[in-house]
């Protein structure tokens, strides 16, 4: 069947079955089902063509490209460490890439099915278990994804090394004398700031904000090249980058990843490269980090 796009923007049922070239009844299935875009327009079902040729091409997509895997969402050291050594040992046969864009813009990426997996953290360890949920279920692709466990990290205050001075109060830190790097809307670790800044009835205003930092690196560095003093980052980052470091507690860094592509390969040897002796060494290394359920199911298993 011939679909002019410019007339047919909407196909009906019979349309799209012949568009297709399935029968009407496992088009109404895949529709139960949720496995194909549609939507109810005065008690029948209409499919919009433009996201139906996504559909499939998303669909070859996911059979197709096996030997690359697209990482977004939060940023984090360990992480970076193991997929760089991980594409050194591909070599030419797979390809994986890791661009940090904060939490909710990299679950936007993933929405669009421009990225293959989103990092996320959204709050203190022991808060996860609803809030990654919770914040997933607010996009429309959240039916088909999971949850997996990643590790869980220390999160907390970077400040520049102070030698044999004292580390001030954390109330002092918020006095305008002291330069804060904060993160971009969206991340994770801005929500961090806000929640404790929020302890103390501040918020963000409060703060003498120089910079914005868009990574952990970039506040790292922003320390180091006297643009602030203080931003917020892991303690894995502050030893990086030689900085002090003030904890704030643990979180829960979790991987958000459609159901299919959880079933790659490439993913599984991932996760199984952050759970080996060797993801073990350089998490102690780094500093800050508990990976003993990494690769654990935490939701989408219904």
């Amino acid at each position: 069947m011939i679909i002019d796009s410019q007339v047919n923007v909407f196909m009906n049922v019979k349309q799209v079955s012949g568009y297709l070239h399935l029968n009407e009844k496992k088009i109404y299935d895949l529709v139960n089902k949720g496995h194909i875009p549609a939507t109810r327009v005065t008690g029948k079902w209409m499919f919009p063509k433009e996201l139906i040729d996504k559909w499939m091409l998303d669909s070859t997509h996911n059979g197709l490209l096996h030997d690359r895997l697209i990482i977004a969402g939060s940023d984090d050291p360990l992480l970076h460490r193991i997929i760089n050594e991980f594409t050194e040992s591909l070599t030419n046969r797979a390809i994986i890439t890791y661009t940090p864009t904060a939490t909710r813009t990299g679950l936007e990426l993933l929405n669009a099915n421009k990225v293959d997996v989103c990092c996320i953290h959204w709050g203190p360890e022991n808060e996860s278990a609803t809030r990654h949920p919770s914040l997933i279920q607010q996009y429309s692709q959240n039916h088909n994804w999971v949850l997996i466990r990643a590790f869980k990290r220390e999160q907390g205050l970077l400040l520049k090394s102070t030698a044999d001075a004292p580390i001030p109060e954390i109330p002092t830190l918020f006095d305008s004398r002291y330069r804060w790097s904060i993160r971009q809307q969206g991340s994770g670790s801005q929500r961090f700031l806000m929640e404790i800044l929020s302890k103390h009835r501040l918020n963000t205003d409060s703060l003498n904000a120089t910079t914005t930092s868009l990574s952990e690196r970039e506040a790292a560095a922003s320390i180091n090249i006297d643009k602030c003093d203080i931003s917020l980052g892991t303690r894995a980052i502050a030893n990086e980058f030689g900085l002090e470091f003030i904890s704030l507690g643990w979180e829960i860094f979790d991987f958000a990843i459609p159901r299919n592509i959880w079933f790659r390969h490439l993913f599984h040897n991932l996760v199984n490269r952050i759970k080996s002796d060797s993801g073990h060494a350089i998490a102690s290394e780094l500093g800050g980090y508990q990976i003993d359920n990494c690769g654990e199911l935490v939701w989408g298993d219904d």
